[in-house]
């Protein structure tokens, strides 16, 4: 069997109606993926719905309401193979799928492709899925200037939009030396898989070409094993099978793992007896690797979505509270000390109380300001205390940044992301 090419994980995102979804119909379409009599019927079905020119989003929509639908262990965004990779498209169309995606989707993307439209330039949530990215510890991304159809393929008006995502790198803190900027038009397919005659001033990559030019993911096999889990099946003739994302280590047949918090909250302890992947039996499996798994000795009703498979011999932290650094998004008015929203972490979701906002961080340097504020409000960064209002499995930063991030959301919204950087271990 020829060698497996390495899975790589890239999100779009960008401002609402920049171009998303049409850019990756049209990578689809224009690599072969897509038959030519799907896309006439996409064509009709956008015209239908009185959306002409819409068809090359309707190819991801359309798999987002297979993907809800599904219920194979692989889950199906997009697969596309390059020179290089096994890529996985994750679409981001709203600011909700984002998030669900970013934060406790199938998986953490290794890349993002910041979509900007040229005519628009930078809108709100252009700021907000950059410092999402930048919070949830996504370090490679490339920007792509699409409808450049609209400005008459200027060059001028290319250099304005990238001076200002330029500014908007560095204050959220990437290096905009090591970002790619890309011209495209998604609609007329220029420089998405095919070169464009229509930019000769452009010697940039097509989007086809840029994901062969992201570093490969480091795979977080040295770190103890670690996977939440996504979704608890029960199977005819295997019994309880829990389904997931090894987000670090190696597991293997016959290990003696521990399930925390589990429905105890003292956790469950197990031992490996099958591991599956694409329908195949494996021996183990790594990070990186979305597998359903059974585990002798434990059923349905002990383990749910959210819980954390951890080597029993180095388990992971249950914690009575943290200390977290965050990056306030989108909050209606302000955060003060009581405020106890749902925190996103891993495949958990846990409400959780600040009980104190110790200090505001300057997003240039990264140091603390000085005093304590009294509350906080969108685009603020700072430290802050938190107490889980139950049992909650997280880890430091420093010991295994997979398991340190999280969303903070209220009523539908995601409010802020962060990072734990402290915690008290819950004895």
């Amino acid at each position: 069997m020829a060698q497996a090419k390495p899975n790589f994980n890239v999100v779009f995102v960008g401002h609402v109606d920049h171009g998303k979804s049409t850019t990756i119909g049209r990578l689809v379409y224009d690599s072969g993926l897509l038959p030519e009599q799907e896309l006439t019927k996409l064509k009709e079905e956008a015209q239908k719905h009185g959306k002409a020119g819409f068809e090359f989003a309707f190819v991801m929509d359309r798999f987002k309401e297979e993907r809800e639908r599904g219920v194979t262990i692989d889950l199906a965004y997009k697969k596309l193979v390059t020179q290089k990779y096994s890529v996985t498209i994750i679409d981001a169309p709203g600011h909700k799928d984002f998030v669900k995606n970013m934060i406790t989707g199938a998986s953490q993307a290794d890349a993002a492709f910041l979509t900007v439209a040229c005519q628009h330039g930078v809108m709100p949530q252009t700021k907000e899925h950059l410092w999402l990215l930048r919070t949830m510890g996504v370090e490679q991304v490339a920007v792509v200037i699409n409808q450049m159809d609209t400005v008459d393929y200027s060059e001028d008006k290319f250099n304005k939009v990238k001076a200002d995502v330029t500014a908007l790198l560095k204050a959220v803190g990437y290096k905009p030396e090591k970002v790619t900027f890309l011209a495209i038009s998604a609609q007329f397919g220029e420089n998405v898989v095919k070169k464009s005659s229509k930019m000769p001033w452009y010697k940039g990559p097509t989007i086809l070409e840029q994901l062969d030019l992201f570093e490969p993911p480091k795979k977080p096999v040295e770190l103890p094993l670690r996977m939440p889990i996504q979704d608890v099946y029960e199977i005819t003739g295997i019994g309880t099978v829990p389904v997931g994302k090894i987000e670090t280590g190696v597991m293997k047949v016959g290990q003696k793992i521990i399930i925390l918090p589990g429905r105890s909250g003292k956790g469950v302890p197990g031992e490996v007896r099958s591991i599956e992947m694409h329908h195949e039996q494996m021996q183990e499996a790594l990070a990186g690797d979305n597998v359903g798994i059974n585990i002798r000795g434990v059923g349905k009703k002990d383990i749910a979505r959210g819980d954390v498979i951890c080597d029993a011999a180095k388990p992971a932290t249950m914690v009575s509270e943290f200390v977290g650094q965050i990056a306030v998004i989108n909050h209606p008015t302000v955060i003060a000390k009581g405020y106890t929203p749902v925190f996103h972490i891993h495949t958990a979701q846990v409400p959780c109380q600040f009980i104190e906002l110790i200090s505001k961080i300057d997003p240039k340097t990264g140091q603390p300001m000085p005093g304590t504020p009294d509350f906080l409000k969108n685009g603020d960064v700072a430290k802050v205390k938190i107490k889980p209002i139950g049992n909650l499995v997280l880890e430091k930063q420093s010991v295994n940044p997979h398991m340190a991030r999280f969303a903070i959301r209220d009523a539908g919204a995601t409010v802020a992301a962060g990072i734990c950087v402290e915690l008290t271990e819950k004895k």
